[in-house]
């Protein structure tokens, strides 16, 4: 029981806000039982309510920056794919790890397919583009006062990458961009392929690090942004992830722990890196051996794989992510590491 302690406010309340509830002398408020909720008369304002909170968007100040975004996603997609023709980048068969290298190292986290096993030495395969930017998708939604996208409806709204939604629902809209095709492939991206088949020398490859890396940090600073001002929620036990003021109804989740759930989601605010997941791989650094080894792996570091990637291209690395090449605690290789 909610207690108000100025009576004049009781009276204010029970008068203009409060029809169907008593309060007493002591501030003790009871909700009556005679009147009942007409929700015929309800519905409509809350769907004005709805209608009204749109009002402004999207906002004309954040447009420039969803270009921005758009364009660094089309650059860091063209880099990624001209780096991969030129760089030998491998990841495991039968989990997702990735290893920026001609051979794969020597740790054993691998946990099988099924993720039944521990401690399985990686069976090294050639890595391709969706191994270095993690696809995530989501429902492209017409405009943000649609009704909630039920189970049955899911097949009826088209699949689009994560990013892209997030920038038409800030007002910019890629011409490139076709959201009838079955594979949401963009031109840019069947571009970059066809464009990554030449050869490089040095110099055209230490500037397309440079030039990737520099996208890489503008998208995940424009998406930083965007998420300020508009909503993107994802499942708290999958990675499904959904931008917009509320999220579907779609019985999606597969993880056995909430099957109580009956597959529905748990929502809970997205961050950058459920929109953008950084992909944390091994880094190698220049005092470390040529095959990263098993008994030492508390000394060598992580970066994310588009990090690392223009890194071994011939571009610098800012400097907030020097403190992740480096072990807590630790500094330096052990004693008995041999230079590679």
């Amino acid at each position: 029981m909610a207690v108000i302690r100025c009576r004049s406010w009781c009276k204010i309340l029970s008068g203009m806000l409060l029809g169907n509830v008593e309060i007493n002398e002591i501030g003790r408020r009871w909700y009556s039982r005679d009147m009942k909720t007409d929700w015929n008369k309800l519905r409509p304002m809350i769907q004005q309510r709805i209608e009204k909170r749109l009002i402004g968007y999207p906002l004309r100040y954040m447009i420039p920056i969803a270009k921005e975004v758009l364009l660094a996603r089309s650059t860091l997609i063209h880099g990624v794919s001209a780096l991969l023709k030129a760089l030998p980048v491998v990841t495991c068969k039968n989990c997702p790890e990735v290893y920026i290298g001609e051979k794969g190292h020597m740790i054993r986290s691998c946990r099988g397919f099924k993720q039944l096993n521990k401690n399985q030495v990686h069976e090294w395969i050639k890595a391709s583009l969706n191994d270095i930017l993690v696809p995530v998708e989501t429902f492209h939604l017409e405009n943000l006062a649609q009704d909630v996208i039920m189970h049955h409806e899911r097949f009826n709204h088209e699949r689009v990458p994560v990013i892209v939604e997030l920038c038409c629902q800030a007002g910019a809209y890629p011409q490139d961009f076709d959201f009838r095709s079955s594979n949401c492939m963009s031109k840019a991206t069947e571009s970059a392929v066809e464009f990554s088949s030449c050869t490089l020398s040095a110099n055209e490859l230490m500037t397309i690090g440079n030039r990737t890396l520099s996208a890489w940090e503008i998208l995940r600073e424009g998406v930083k942004k965007l998420l300020l001002v508009y909503h993107a929620k994802v499942c708290k036990y999958c990675s499904e992830v959904h931008v917009g003021p509320s999220g579907h109804k779609a019985r999606l989740c597969g993880v056995f722990k909430c099957e109580h759930w009956r597959g529905n989601h748990f929502w809970q605010k997205a961050s950058v890196d459920d929109l953008v997941p950084p992909k944390m791989v091994w880094c190698r650094r220049p005092q470390d051996p040529l095959v990263l080894l098993h008994e030492h792996r508390s000394y060598y570091g992580h970066l994310p794989a588009v990090v690392d990637l223009c890194s071994k291209a011939g571009a610098m690395p800012p400097a907030k992510y020097s403190c992740m090449m480096k072990i807590q605690g630790l500094s330096g290789p052990p004693p008995d590491f041999i230079s590679g």
